[in-house]
């Protein structure tokens, strides 16, 4: 079964491709090697590749998984951590009753 491509619009592909740059430097300010991170990880050399090139196509997991090798895997609890709109809806909500 071949996997679907994954399409985003270009402003929200440059914020992958910043993570993915990010993860990058955040590799090589350890001195480690994509070879070292990729089995740290548990994934291919091409996975790791397009992790770093911000591929939206790559598993969350995958991504997890090199963060938590770096010894960033706290970062990912950031994501969606801070949801400003989701709490003026709801306090809209609230203020309705």
């Amino acid at each position: 079964m071949k996997s679907k491509r994954q399409v985003l619009l270009p402003k929200f592909q440059k914020v992958l491709e910043q993570m993915g740059e990010n993860i990058k430097l955040a590799r090589k300010r350890r001195r480690l090697t994509t070879l070292q991170i990729s089995e740290r990880a548990g994934i291919d050399r091409t996975t790791l590749y397009h992790i770093e090139k911000g591929s939206p196509s790559v598993s969350m997991g995958a991504y997890f998984n090199v963060l938590r090798s770096l010894g960033l895997q706290d970062d990912f609890l950031l994501l969606a951590a801070d949801d400003e709109f989701g709490h003026k809806l709801q306090d809209l909500q609230l203020l309705q009753k």
